[in-house]
């Protein structure tokens, strides 16, 4: 049973904790005095900070929430900065890391339990890996045909886990970007199986305790670097017009990681346990993946959201289902975008007998693809040796005349094509929106990156996404330069390079936290909820970031120990009433790696109920002050999740 495990818990750095209670010496007064003095303490406090306000200038320090023991706020300011040492109210966040290369590992000492703060226990270490909605167990239960068992299934609420998701023994933090691309912690995914699988591809290398990866590919023996070069080769990567792609059955993701140096970013995905762990090495290597099949249900992402997909030998039947698969690729692809297609059935007259496959059996697949290329109205751009590249028009202008004689697929009626969470996929053509001439980009011209990043969004000057301007567009990136500035006053660590890799936006919006980081070392994955009023996951897209569609009454798709810093906007006021809060908190805590961070930014009374569960977590958290001052309800938590292990093999 989770959380049974007798064994203690490794937690070298865990320090003895005494919480004070503001009203602990008051137990002997009756209820009506207690009242009335914690009603007066809260109006003396408001009124104080008040005054501090209106009399300073700068920026607040932290506040304790320590001594709230209702809903009132005990604010402070002072003229000090936010770094300052000063502050005798409460210590420092520390957020450093502490874990690293040739760290030592020593016992500290047990966190002392508040008995008014409910205690959420490690789970057993069997659930170290555990994805509650790629459960390989649970897909047992599903279709195999179209690997419809290998989608999200996500577990009941009466079997979510109420306890934290252990990190293997001897987990350390991960090498710093770019060192991480090539190097990962044996101790981190401990996984030897693709070493062997995979040996004469070149994916991966063990060594000692940890593995490398040589950037290595079924298709591209020397190497992803030297692969995407002969791809440059038939299409420009260098001037800013390719800047989101999507690579399907991704491997280890060395494509994307070495894309990344270019300046393109690239979301990669494979189902779960495909190959041991594939998925599980992207993130830990610091590039952008998740776990992901294309099956019955549309892809989390809108329509136009990528400049180029890839798929190297990805094994998806491109030509089956009445070409299904490409359908959708055609619907997330952006007009004018290429799709990349390596290894079988492409130059089959050339290899076939390596691919150990018949020269009818190749012959028949590439003319089935073809044949659904055709269909959709892309251009077969070039192929080149064992690579293909297509390219989807710019608008359907001549599609619609050349589509009068064969109608297959048909185009799909009147539909959101945005739409795509838990989203049917349909054997129907998206249609691009209207233009007026055939030289016209449907949906709008993009800048070329890294102009793209500020422009005003197509979506956004076309009037197509619901109560959004350019003037909003405008404030909103104002807002979130100073926001973000903020935040790095407070968690100094985060312009620090090296210290964060793998970033989470809980509620992205238009995208602003990530755009003010893009020259940072770092990338985010923006979350649009399911639930938000407006979908702005395409302005994201053509802002040149990346992200998905994402419930947060389930979990993410995506392994323990994913991400370095998580950020999370208005999320606990949008899921108010919707799932409980204590449940997005646990898979925060899941996808979140040891000496991880966090911030929160919600309403005053919803963060104290925040914080009292993030201490039950045994986060180190405090609230601190809006950056307008300490009148705003809206407040802060900043936190760090401490670092903890499951117990060796020889304690257990």
């Amino acid at each position: 049973m989770a959380g049974s495990n007798q064994t203690p818990y490794y937690t070298p750095t865990s320090k003895p904790s005494s919480p004070t209670h503001l009203f602990s010496s008051w137990k002997k007064l009756n209820l009506y005095y207690s009242l009335a003095a914690i009603a007066f303490l809260c109006c003396a406090s408001y009124y104080a900070g008040h005054l501090q306000h209106t009399t300073t200038v700068g920026l607040p320090l932290f506040t304790s929430t320590s001594n709230i023991a209702t809903n009132c706020f005990s604010y402070q300011n002072t003229t000090s900065p936010v770094s300052s040492s000063s502050s005798s109210s409460s210590p420092q966040l520390d957020f450093t890391t502490h874990h690293s290369a040739g760290d030592g590992e020593g016992n500290g000492g047990a966190v002392v339990p508040d008995d008014t703060v409910k205690i959420y226990p490690p789970c057993d270490v069997k659930y170290s890996e555990y994805t509650p909605c790629e459960d390989p167990k649970r897909s047992l239960k599903y279709k195999r045909d179209r690997l419809i068992y290998r989608e999200r299934h996500c577990p009941e609420q009466s079997e979510f886990l109420k306890c934290r998701i252990p990190a293997p023994y001897g987990y350390k933090n991960p090498f710093k970007w770019p060192l991480s691309r090539d190097l990962a912690w044996y101790a981190n995914v401990p996984h030897k199986e693709l070493t062997v699988e995979k040996a004469v591809q070149n994916w991966i290398r063990f060594e000692g305790d940890r593995f490398r990866f040589p950037g290595g590919g079924t298709m591209f023996p020397n190497g992803a670097d030297a692969y995407i070069d002969d791809i440059g080769k038939l299409i420009n990567l260098k001037d800013g017009s390719i800047r989101t792609a999507i690579d399907t059955g991704c491997g280890v993701a060395s494509w994307g990681g070495y894309l990344l140096s270019r300046n393109i970013l690239s979301i990669s995905f494979a189902p779960r346990d495909t190959h041991e762990a594939q998925v599980q090495f992207a993130l830990e290597r610091g590039v952008p993946a998740l776990i992901g099949v294309i099956a019955s249900k549309r892809l989390p992402y809108p329509s136009r959201a990528f400049d180029m997909a890839h798929c190297s030998r990805c094994l998806i039947p491109w030509g089956e289902y009445d070409g299904t698969y490409l359908i959708e690729v055609d619907r997330v692809l952006r007009p004018g975008g290429y799709w990349i297609l390596s290894g079988p059935p492409i130059h089959w007259r050339k290899y076939w007998k390596g691919w150990e496959r018949t020269k009818e059996d190749l012959n028949a697949e590439q003319t089935k693809i073809e044949k659904v290329a055709r269909s959709l109205c892309w251009k077969k751009f070039v192929e080149k040796d064992d690579i293909a590249i297509w390219q989807k028009p710019y608008n359907h202008l001549h599609c619609k005349e050349l589509r009068k004689a064969s109608k297959n697929p048909p185009m799909c009626p009147a539909q959101d094509p945005d739409r795509a969470w838990y989203t049917e996929i349909e054997t129907c053509l998206t249609a691009l929106p209207e233009v007026s001439s055939e030289g016209k980009v449907a949906g709008g011209q993009l800048e070329k990156w890294p102009k793209r990043l500020h422009a005003i969004p197509p979506r956004i000057s076309r009037g197509t996404v619901n109560g959004v301007t350019s003037d909003t567009f405008k404030k909103d990136s104002l807002l979130w330069k100073r926001r973000v500035s903020y935040y790095m006053t407070v968690n100094n660590q985060l312009g620090q390079p090296g210290r964060y890799r793998n970033l989470l936006d809980m509620n992205a919006y238009l995208g602003g936290f990530a755009a003010n980081l893009v020259d940072d070392p770092v990338w985010v994955m923006n979350i649009v909820p399911a639930e938000a009023k407006v979908n702005t996951l395409g302005v994201i897209y053509e802002r040149g970031l990346i992200g998905t569609y994402q419930s947060w009454c389930e979990a993410m798709s995506t392994y323990p120990r994913t991400y370095d810093l998580i950020h999370a906007n208005s999320v606990f006021t949008l899921y108010k009433d919707r799932c409980e809060m204590e449940d997005i908190l646990l898979e925060m805590d899941r996808i979140l790696r040891p000496e991880g961070s966090v911030i929160i930014r919600d309403d005053v009374d919803t963060l104290i109920k925040v914080k009292r569960i993030a201490d039950g977590l045994n986060w180190d958290s405090q609230i601190v002050d809006h950056e307008d001052g300490p009148l705003e309800r809206e407040k802060l938590l900043f936190a760090v999740k401490s670092y903890w292990t499951a117990p060796s093999t020889q304690d257990s």
